[in-house]
């Protein structure tokens, strides 16, 4: 079952679904695109703080401009690099609030890769081993 929109856009905030969307939860961890809405939803959960850091330097401290945005930047990037070094515990860490036994969603992911190289393999050895 899909979420409706407005909370799969809550969803990429950060927000959590209700268990009857626990399957869909599991589908987007599992898929090969996985990391990228991993990167997008850690992108997104940082934003707002960077904004703010941003904001409070050129106000509260009167910061030039450049140097604000820079300082936001650089947070940005940061927070997104940490969120990412973690994606595969966070992921699996998300997936035992659905419900799923630990490491499940890891361990889906990598049986498909090792289904997906023999497949690659199979061809291979066909077309080039004759």
């Amino acid at each position: 079952m899909t979420p409706p929109l407005v909370l799969r856009a809550w969803y990429l905030v950060g927000g959590r679904l209700p268990m009857k969307y626990r399957e869909w939860v599991f589908e987007q961890a599992t898929k090969p695109s996985w990391l990228a809405w991993f990167v997008v939803r850690a992108f997104l959960q940082v934003l707002p703080l960077t904004i703010v850091i941003a904001v409070a330097l050129v106000f509260g401290l009167d910061s030039p401009l450049p140097l604000a945005l820079a300082c936001g930047s650089l947070g940005l990037v940061v927070g997104v690099y940490f969120a990412v070094s973690y994606a595969i515990e966070s992921t699996d860490h998300r997936m035992t609030k659905y419900g799923y036994p630990r490491a499940s969603a890891s361990t889906y992911r990598r049986a498909q890769a090792l289904e997906t190289d023999r497949e690659r393999e199979r061809r291979y050895n066909e077309a080039w081993r004759s």
